[in-house]
């Protein structure tokens, strides 16, 4: 069986969904990501850390690098036109990121199946540093994003 992969239309191309996304996701917002690309399988966005993402060590809390590594892996696997969910994700720390670091995050599909998807997210500091690596499993809904009103303007 072949993956669903239905025809975009302007308001369900990669970067329409992602736009879409972004302006519905508060939590996003405040973390102040930034979508640079967003093309199917793919996201790219970067963020500057803040103090008030500081944990106690004086390095950012490794639950601001999840939440951004697992907005760019949601807008990667929307980019199909499917309304996709995460099934499973982890993520690994490989060096402490600071107050004033612009950190880029780069999420890649490696495979899309009928109804899941494994994707790789890559966060980097401004000296191309690994800071995490995130990997998550998607699943794809049946529904179209043309015809999902969940997240639509009312």
């Amino acid at each position: 069986m072949t993956p669903i992969k239905p025809t975009p239309t302007p308001n369900t191309s990669p970067g329409a969904i992602a736009d879409l996304m972004m302006k519905n996701d508060r939590f996003s917002q405040w973390l102040g990501l930034e979508v640079d690309e967003c093309t199917t399988g793919y996201c790219k966005l970067h963020y500057r850390i803040t103090e008030d993402m500081i944990n106690g060590f004086q390095t950012v809390h490794g639950g601001i690098l999840f939440s951004a590594a697992d907005s760019a892996f949601a807008f990667a696997c929307n980019s199909h036109g499917i309304l996709t969910v995460a099934l499973d994700v982890s993520i690994t720390f490989t060096r402490p990121a600071r107050i004033d670091d612009q950190l880029t995050v780069e999420a890649r599909e490696l495979h899309l199946g009928n109804k899941t998807g494994l994707y790789e997210v890559r966060t980097t500091n401004q000296k191309g540093e690994l800071v995490a690596l995130f990997k998550g499993t998607s699943y794809s809904t049946s529904k179209a994003w043309d015809t999902v009103d969940v997240l639509l303007p009312k």
